[in-house]
């Protein structure tokens, strides 16, 4: 393709700026105006965006489309904002650096939705980080229903005239008794008591739920050393009818006499006795039967991270960090004799004394296995004993006959190590004792994060845990279908409101599958900035500048039009929607399109294309609408590789949503993991198959998944997984020394002559370490200042003139280059500059294989996207000696990758699976689905509707279950395409071959008639 040319829009004479100007001449207010973008790696661009318009910014990875929408136009608007603010206030904010650009006019306040990770604090859950948690614990503290914990009763508070109203709903002539307690459940004989009631000028008495007459019993017959209830039968009546004033002076007299409670009981004096329909009633937040009180609701009591609400064991999380038995015994097939319990390593220490002698307590041998130890036996071992009795222990001196006696219980492993654990302040033990630690359920609140309390209030017969407990699809027909009283409608009525609407957003955006406790710090980036998205719907702002990074990925294909609707309802509010994306269904559906490119890196920073999507179509140096026009296309396998019936089995996994499927996974072939965004991909690929790949052959001390077993794990040696994590998080972290290869330059260059000379080794060209680095800067190449409420000013090292290095280690060369020299060039000059070294060659040519030529052996890798650091730590894997063995997993590779990148990725995949590895990927993108040898599709929804093997097999065979698999639908729909436009391609090359026939047919005959003339001649 021909070099693209710097892109510049056609402008009005009355808005052109002259070179020198500070600012246009002419403000403008339906585009935002960019002029002489030069950061990173933008090749001094100049181009208008419409305002109010749902914008895409598109091209190859690498090419400068997020330098352009974050860190120019993002960055010079919050910077115009804080420099709007006064030096006191700035200071507080902290400052942004002034992008590298001419100027920009146009701008709307900013708000950036980035590709990251939310909040990592474990109190943050979905509710909170999208208020409707907040609105739930207002609508609890007005409208709930408070129940007794013990007795599960309603604790209500109601006066004098609402005791009347509840007691005169009865059926006319329904005979009531009503009582005052006197004395609840206490010990004695009570003789006093009964004495002043009689006194008093009560006649009769109920005693633990007889009656008694006091005029006629002289003594009533109570043990003293039992516990009694004693209630004062203050009147009884008919309900009738006129009789609403005795009953008000009955019930307020039994009300002083009972501190506030009063009890109905509704029958003749046989039923009273039984204790049959009675009502019990409280003028005070207290249970009428047990005196559980209960003050005021108030939303702070409905907030776990409240010490009015929060469970005072695990105070509001959830959970307890304890010693886990899984961890210290992870291998139950063996016996403690053969290292069943990984804390203990020397088998003639105290411990192992120690634990014989409780091996011949509870009846069991050191070699037996732990699987085949009974329950109480295992028990004792890991939780200790209670029984008092001294404990005699050899030392490990026994040899010379000394003796330990141990003289407290035996405390087991688990609360030994926890102790051990709190009480060492040793750093290091203080870490290998964390190994063994995991985040358990709390026993107090079983997981719910609130007092019992606040768990018995209700609304709708739920908790507000069991409420936060919902996923958001539930949520919705849980708050549809809620039956309230005209009162609880009026109270509740705007509340309702407010969480309704946030939980259409959520759904909107696809999210309907997350649960409104779900841990904020478990989401995806996808999830993190989707639930972002939702909330900026939800404060309707207009006349806003919206920038989203990707709000596509982690989204299935069926859902990616709630996407697109949600992004053109938030343009239609009157905003600017400006969106860094790859996502075909996207940059159709936009209003604008700006094509960056043509290539990634130096080779990137130009506007190849703008204009609506048909525009960039018709663009022939677009990349992107060659794509989109099916010029360009990533090709359907014409065979796919065949099964070699081997397989990893999964039996019975179980964890998070998955329901307790059984799953196989081929060998040796390219395989993908789909399904609907919550399906149980991530559950089943990551937290079972890797983490219990990762302990077998590792000894990860990370627990599994919840699955049965693992089958035909024998079949790999190696599992590794490459996700998008930052490959390091200094700028000191590069490529170069993330694959390797910078250990390989460094030992060419100390093998160099004038290294061996001087005495130089290879340490001596580490920028981390002291010797041949610039001490000035400490290897950094440049020095930072602080400027306080200024922004950090950067500047180049004085010393070293920012190379890193000091003079003298830069005076080594390899063919004229130094190796600071080496650190700038990109991966494409140095695969040129080092040619005739072959271990370093190969290492460079997996950098470059992966598309990754642009970027430069040196660049800090907090400069990385996730989608280059994942393309790095998968050149690092190819650069090793494959097995053909190994299990690769991915994480959605795909994420930060335009088609042609997604093509260069699946070659590369194409060659692991070739040389007999196992590539196991999670996806959503077709282009990489319909190239697999195997599918499994879970679902068929999220959530709790899904954890289900929905299909399984090759493309084509789940494109045949499109009536149960949202994958199918979309599979049968792209490979039907693919066919046709195969039959066509064909019909069009037979009919150029026929032409080619008939032309060559017509050419023979004009020959043999010249032949034939010239033989009549």
């Amino acid at each position: 393709m021909n070099e693209a040319k710097p892109f510049s829009n056609e402008h009005d004479k009355e808005d052109s700026v002259p070179d020198n100007a500070d600012y246009p001449i002419k403000k403008s207010k339906d585009k935002i105006v960019i002029r002489g973008a030069r950061q990173h790696n933008l090749k001094n661009i100049s181009l208008d965006i419409p305002r109010d318009k749902f914008v895409v910014l598109t091209g190859l990875s690498g090419s400068g489309k997020s330098s352009l929408a974050f860190d120019t136009i993002y960055a010079e608007g919050q910077r115009r904002y804080i420099e709007s603010l006064s030096a006191y206030a700035r200071q507080f904010l902290g400052q942004m650096d002034k992008p590298d650009v001419d100027y920009i006019e146009g701008l709307s306040p900013a708000i950036s939705i980035e590709q990251r990770s939310a909040a990592k604090n474990p109190r943050s859950t979905v509710a909170t980080v999208t208020e409707i948690h907040d609105y739930l614990r207002l609508m609890f503290a007005r409208i709930g229903i408070p129940h007794c914990p013990n007795c599960k009763k309603v604790i209500a508070k109601q006066t004098v005239e609402q005791m009347v109203d509840q007691v005169m709903k009865l059926k006319e002539g329904t005979k009531i008794q009503i009582l005052a307690a006197v004395i609840k459940s206490q010990k004695g004989e009570h003789k006093d008591i009964l004495k002043n009631l009689k006194v008093d000028g009560y006649s009769r008495v109920r005693v633990d739920g007889a009656i008694y007459e006091l005029d006629q019993d002289e003594t009533i017959p109570l043990e003293k050393n039992k516990k009694h209830t004693i209630e004062a039968i203050v009147d009884r009546l008919f309900i009738k009818d006129g009789v609403q004033k005795r009953l008000a002076d009955s019930i307020q007299t039994a009300l002083n006499f009972s501190k506030g409670t009063v009890v109905f009981v509704l029958g003749d004096s046989e039923d009273s006795k039984r204790g049959i329909n009675e009502i019990v009633l409280s003028e005070a937040m207290a249970c009428p039967t047990c005196g559980f009180s209960l003050e005021e609701l108030s939303p702070r009591m409905f907030s776990f991270n409240s010490p009015f609400g929060a469970c005072k064991q695990c105070l509001g999380l959830g959970y307890l960090l304890n010693m886990d038995p899984d961890l210290v015994i992870p291998d139950k097939s063996k016996s403690i004799n053969n290292g069943a319990i990984v804390t203990i390593s020397d088998t003639d220490s105290w411990s192992m004394r120690m634990l014989e002698r409780v091996a011949r307590k509870v009846g069991f041998r050191l070699d037996t296995p732990i699987s085949k130890l009974k329950k109480d036996q295992l028990n004792y071992l890991l939780y200790g004993n209670k029984s008092g009795r001294t404990q005699t222990v050899t030392s490990p001196s026994a040899r010379e006959r000394h003796w330990w006696y141990y003289d407290r219980d035996f405390e087991g492993l688990l609360p030994q190590l926890e102790r051990r654990y709190f009480e060492t302040e040793s750093d290091y033990m203080k870490e290998w004792y964390s190994k063994y630690l995991s985040n358990q359920k709390c026993p107090s609140c079983r997981g719910e994060r609130f007092k019992p309390e606040i768990l018995a209030v209700t609304i709708g017969g739920k908790s507000i845990s069991e409420v936060s407990a919902l996923s958001i699809r539930q949520a919705i027909r849980f708050f549809s279908s809620l039956e309230l009283s005209e009162k609880e409608k009026l109270i509740a009525f705007q509340i309702l409101k407010e969480i309704n609407s946030r939980l259409r957003f959520l759904l909107n955006v696809g999210l309907d599958y997350l649960t409104l406790d779900r841990a904020a710090a478990s989401l995806s980036g996808g999830e993190a900035q989707r639930i972002q998205l939702a909330t900026q719907i939800g404060s309707s702002l207009v006349g806003v500048l919206y920038i989203l990074d990707e709000p596509s990925i982690g989204l299935h294909q069926r859902d990616n039009r709630k996407l697109i609707a949600t992004l053109k309802a938030l343009r239609d509010l009157g905003n600017t929607v400006l969106v860094v994306e790859h996502d075909e269904e996207t940059i159709r559906g936009s209003d604008f399109v700006v094509d960056l490119g043509p290539g990634a890196g130096i080779h990137g920073g130009h506007v190849v294309a703008i204009g609506t999507p048909s525009e960039i179509m018709l663009n022939s140096d677009s990349i992107t609408g060659q794509y989109l026009l099916g010029k360009r296309r990533i090709e359907i396998p014409q065979k796919r590789r065949a099964l070699n019936e081997k397989y990893i089995t999964i039996k019975g996994a179980k964890e998070n949503n998955l329901q307790n499927i059984n799953v196989r996974f081929p060998l040796g072939v390219f395989t993908c993991v789909t399904g609907v965004s919550g399906s149980g991909k991530s559950s089943l690929v990551n937290d079972i198959l890797y983490k219990a790949l990762a302990q077998r052959l590792y000894g990860a001390r990370e627990k599994p998944g919840a699955h049965e077993t693992i089958l035909g794990t024998e079949n790999i040696d190696k599992a590794i997984i490459i996700d998008q994590s930052p490959i390091g998080r200094t700028p000191r972290s590069n490529p170069a020394t993330y694959v390797g290869v910078f250990t390989d330059i460094r030992d060419l260059y100390a093998r160099m002559p004038d290294s061996i000379a001087r005495g130089y080794k290879a340490g001596r060209f580490s920028f981390n370490v002291r010797g041949g680095r610039c001490e000035a800067c400490e290897g950094d190449g440049i020095i930072r200042l602080q400027m306080h409420f200024l922004p950090d000013v950067y500047v180049p090292c004085e010393v070293c003139k920012g190379k890193r290095y000091n003079r003298e280690t830069l005076e080594i060369r390899y063919k004229t280059k130094n190796i600071s020299d080496v650190l700038e060039m990109t991966v494409e000059e140095a695969l040129a500059f080092f040619e005739n070294i072959p271990k370093i060659k190969r290492k460079l040519e997996t950098l470059n294989a992966v598309g990754l030529g642009y970027i430069t052996l040196g660049q800090s890798a907090t400069t990385l996207s996730g989608g280059e650091a994942q393309r790095v730590k998968l050149a690092s894997e190819l650069s090793k000696r494959a097995t053909g063995k190994t299990l690769y997993l991915l994480d959605e590779p795909t994420t930060g990758l335009h088609f042609e990148d997604i093509k260069k990725l699946l070659e590369v995949l194409g060659k692991l699976a070739d040389a007999g590895n196992t590539v196991i990927v999670i996806e959503h993108n077709l282009d990489v689905i319909k190239t697999a040898d195997w599918i499994i599709d879970l679902g068929p929804e999220g959530g709790e509707q899904g954890g289900l093997v929905v299909a399984e097999g090759t493309p084509e065979r789940v494109s045949m279950f499109s009536g149960t698999s949202y994958t199918g639908q979309f599979l049968k729909h792209i490979l039907t395409e693919a066919r046709n436009s195969a039959i066509a391609n064909a019909e069009e090359e037979l009919k150029s071959k026929l032409e080619a026939i008939r032309k060559e047919d017509e050419h023979l005959v004009e020959l043999q008639a010249a032949n034939s003339v010239n033989a009549s001649k």
